[in-house]
């Protein structure tokens, strides 16, 4: 008599079997091309129809930075010398760090369709967004060289920080990105909240006024502000002439690397769930 063979019928989940902290990293990596081509797409879209083009990246914070510039000189007359390299210094952080988190939310809710069609790591949604803000920031560092030159403001080899300066931000982007997608799934009300808290903070922040004017004893206030490390970072070498101090860097790199490491956890926890919720 023929022995039967019976299979054991057990549905295996591949969550289960994977930790999907390190799974999605590895399938950023698998799909780093594609990223690659994403930002590509994006600043391409973004220029297409422009008839200034890539020129308006370049004239939109000149154009803010004079605005505001001869409205809070002339208003509250702050006595910095170089005032237009610290304001547009200023809006240059902040522009890459609000327009990205922006961004890296409406993609991976708009992103819905595709993700029930077809397997992408959801990550890279963030990481383009990201991506296209860093070409986008650096574009913007070309007026800020020019109103450096024009206002005769040191150029020194403090400059030299700028990269890693830029980095640390990227990170602390990124991870407040991964955040924000992830509850825009759930709560898609977050966008205009947001857009709410982004304007909050950028006045609670000294970006276009000197901490200076602040009371000494709301300073510590403004020390918990992750966003006036990142200023101090980027800063320092281009209005002070002068490296960042080692304690503000440190700083800096604890908060963009914690943010980014517990964003990207909190990401992953529930990456299943976009492509049915989206």
């Amino acid at each position: 008599m023929m022995k039967k063979n019976t299979i054991s019928t057990k549905d295996y989940d591949s969550t289960d079997l994977n930790n999907p902290f390190l799974s999605e990293l590895f399938a950023l990596f698998r799909y780093r091309e594609l990223a690659r081509q994403m930002i590509s797409r994006s600043i391409k879209t973004r220029y297409k129809r422009s008839f200034l083009g890539v020129i308006w990246t370049m004239l939109n914070p000149l154009l803010t930075m004079i605005v505001l510039t001869l409205v809070f000189s002339a208003l509250f007359r702050f006595q910095i010398e170089h005032y237009p390299v610290y304001i547009l210094s200023g809006l240059l952080v902040w522009n890459f760090f609000s327009s990205s988190t922006s961004l890296a939310m409406g993609e991976m809710l708009w992103s819905g369709d595709l993700l029930k069609r077809i397997y992408l790591p959801k990550g890279i949604f963030v990481i383009s967004t990201i991506g296209s803000g860093l070409v986008n920031m650096g574009l913007s560092l070309v007026p800020l060289i020019l109103i450096m030159l024009v206002t005769k403001a040191p150029i020194t080899p403090a400059l030299i920080i700028l990269p890693l300066s830029i980095l640390i931000l990227s990170f602390f982007a990124m991870g407040v990105g991964f955040f924000l997608s992830t509850a825009v799934i759930y709560f898609q009300d977050i966008m205009p909240i947001y857009e709410v808290i982004l304007m909050i903070g950028m006045y609670a922040s000294p970006i276009i006024y000197p901490i200076e004017i602040i009371p000494e004893k709301w300073i510590w206030v403004m020390h918990l502000n992750p966003i006036y490390y990142f200023l101090q970072c980027f800063r320092d070498p281009i209005f002070m002439g002068q490296f960042p101090s080692l304690k503000t860097l440190v700083i800096s790199a604890l908060i963009a690397v914690g943010t980014l490491l517990l964003g990207w956890f909190v990401f992953t926890q529930k990456v299943n769930e976009y492509a049915y919720r989206a």
